[in-house]
């Protein structure tokens, strides 16, 4: 049964970030139920100017914006950054993605503003944190995967890094600095003080390689690229069938067993090459050879359909169309529509918690510059 209510229902965010990984996580805090003030500046944020369009307005900015309202406010005027400051005086979050010490110059930094509201949660969301030799050194998502070791991971063995093939540096921001967020709300409830936060993109990127952290720092490996085979585990990767390509995860004696009798070849399980996961990795040439000879005569579907069968996991390959448009993704309630005033009716992305009791969808589209602007300036002057 659902009751009506989202976890961040009351809860105030007052948003100076732009681009992606500030946006992303302020996206995921409306997307339950927090009042999402956007500030921007005169221009506007710069993702209203980045394609793909549709009807003059960007996917991208709709995409990462959904559910926040938009006040300007040009913070090199005195009487704007006041305004900046009575409404940090009455939220409970901050997140900002200036370069390091400008929200301190313009007089809105984190000290500032938790001596005249103690409760407020500040979220500085950069590159590479907020001091040190790297803090003022500009940041894009391409900058730090190449920097995080995550691109030099990615690619064909015999091939040159590859970028992973969406924003991961950036999304991995949103979701920490939401994460970190949530947790300091939850702080708050006991100790009454916000906390201010930290985080930086490569910090975030770097902690989502726990496979080659624990090669680096416990047996002092040296990951390298792998294509689209495990680094340790096989059969563990992707495979061609006669029609289309397919991936496999085999992970224990059980499931290998399972696999050589889907394909016929239940002696392999039997093969002391094949004895345990390190010796399947060391010989996965041989295990290739063996799936692929098998599923020649097969398509993808076909080859997955029969493993499925046997309990082994599987997959053909889906196209991002494909997912976005499946009825898995909406029966999952990934997707919602929202109702945009130019563009109609939109099918936005949705943060992918479920939690019980709690409605989906039901979300504002993002919204136009300043749209909000005189309705949040009437609120101060109502609480003043």
């Amino acid at each position: 049964m659902q009751d009506g209510r989202r976890p961040l229902d009351g809860v105030r965010v007052l948003d100076f970030t732009r681009v992606l990984a500030g946006p992303y996580a302020t996206a995921l805090m409306a997307d339950l139920g927090a009042d999402v003030i956007k500030v921007e500046g005169p221009g506007g944020d710069d993702y209203r100017h980045i394609g793909p369009f549709r009807e003059g307005e960007s996917a991208l900015f709709q995409t990462v914006n959904r559910g926040k309202r938009s006040i300007v406010l040009d913070l090199k005027a005195a009487e704007d950054v006041a305004l900046a400051r009575r409404l940090a005086a009455r939220a409970d979050v901050l997140v900002e993605n200036f370069r390091p010490g400008v929200m301190e110059k313009l007089g809105l930094g984190a000290g500032a503003l938790q001596a005249m509201n103690p409760r407020l949660v500040f979220a500085s969301i950069s590159g590479f944190g907020q001091d040190g030799p790297d803090a003022a050194r500009p940041a894009y998502d391409v900058i730090v995967q190449a920097m995080s070791g995550i691109m030099e991971q990615t690619g064909a063995a015999d091939g040159p890094p590859t970028m992973v093939g969406e924003a991961v540096a950036d999304v991995a921001g949103g979701l920490f600095g939401a994460w970190g967020i949530l947790a300091a709300l939850y702080e708050r409830e006991r100790t009454g003080r916000g906390r201010r936060i930290d985080l930086a993109l490569f910090d975030a990127l770097a902690s989502m390689m726990p496979t080659a952290a624990a090669r680096v720092l416990v047996c002092d490996e040296d990951p390298c690229r792998t294509g689209n085979r495990h680094a340790l585990s096989a059969p563990f990767g992707t495979y061609a069938a006669g029609a289309g390509r397919f991936a496999v995860a085999v992970l224990n004696d059980r499931l290998f067993a399972a696999f050589c009798a889907a394909i016929g070849r239940p002696e392999l399980a039997a093969d002391p090459r094949f004895a345990s996961d390190g010796d399947r990795r060391a010989h996965e040439s041989l295990l290739a050879e063996a799936i692929e000879d098998w599923a020649a005569a097969l398509s993808a579907d076909e080859a997955v359909a029969r493993l499925a069968a046997a309990g082994v996991p599987a997959s053909a390959l889906a196209t991002a169309r494909a997912v976005w448009t499946s009825d898995r993704v909406r029966r999952r309630g990934l997707v919602s529509e929202v109702a945009h005033p130019g563009l109609g009716a939109l099918s936005l992305p949705e943060q992918p918690v479920r939690f019980a009791g709690c409605p989906r969808g039901g979300r504002l589209a993002a919204p136009a510059l300043d749209a909000d602007g005189a309705a949040i300036r009437a609120e101060m002057e109502e609480r003043q």
